[in-house]
């Protein structure tokens, strides 16, 4: 099964951009962060017509999490958001199960500057997370979390690894949170497969970053070991 995950930065903007891509590229799943977009606002029409149903789990202007799933695929146990999020507005995770591979789609907080009451949020979310696979999960089930994390796990993940030492998506108290997650039985599916490959997923959009590849690789897929 081949599963895409997409932070698309507002599903209207890209819908364009990702029915075409859904056409041409033909993924069973795709994952999709920061929808921006009430659920009854989805264009569901639009990926249907394409041949993909939709899972929702979305907020006006900010945040948002949705599965398209190929028509056919077997879909079950829809989870919307994570555990303690009762009083928690932000819609960052979703869950289903689809061909019996347990799919989690999540967002992670930004975490906005160290120090701030939204990067402690940050790191209690990953923590949550962590819980939730212990209570909920096993390692030896077949199970991937993918979505943007908003954490570099390894200078070879940043094209400027100095320069960003310290700060937010690249501190040393996000990554070990990220290892945490992970040490519950989880591999980075990118780095098993690409040991050496320096690659990016995400780049600060001033000073021509993205045109001098100076990125950093923050969406990632982790998966429980075959």
């Amino acid at each position: 099964m081949r599963i895409a995950s997409w932070n698309v930065n507002s599903i209207r903007t890209r819908l364009e951009q990702l029915t075409s891509w859904l056409v041409r590229a033909a993924p069973d799943v795709v994952c999709m962060q920061e929808t921006k977009v009430e659920d009854g606002s989805f264009p569901e029409a639009a990926l249907s017509e394409v041949g993909y149903r939709s899972i929702v789990f979305g907020q006006k202007s900010y945040n948002g999490v949705a599965i398209a799933a190929r028509f056919g695929l077997s879909v079950d146990d829809v989870k919307k958001g994570l555990d303690g999020d009762e009083e928690d507005v932000a819609r960052r995770m979703l869950s289903a199960t689809v061909e019996g591979i347990r799919i989690i789609n999540v967002y992670v907080p930004n975490g906005q500057a160290v120090g701030t009451p939204a990067f402690a949020y940050k790191l209690a979310w990953l923590e949550r997370l962590r819980r939730e696979l212990e209570a909920s999960y096993r390692p030896d089930q077949q199970l991937l979390i993918c979505g943007d994390f908003n954490v570099a796990p390894e200078p070879i993940d940043v094209a400027e690894p100095k320069k960003w030492e310290g700060q937010v998506l690249f501190h040393p108290d996000e990554r070990a949170a990220l290892g945490r997650l992970m040490e519950w039985g989880l591999v980075d599916a990118f780095r098993a497969c690409h040991p050496a490959k320096a690659a990016y997923s995400w780049w600060d959009y001033r000073m021509g970053a993205f045109r001098r590849n100076k990125g950093l690789r923050i969406d990632l897929a982790l998966v429980t070991r075959p």
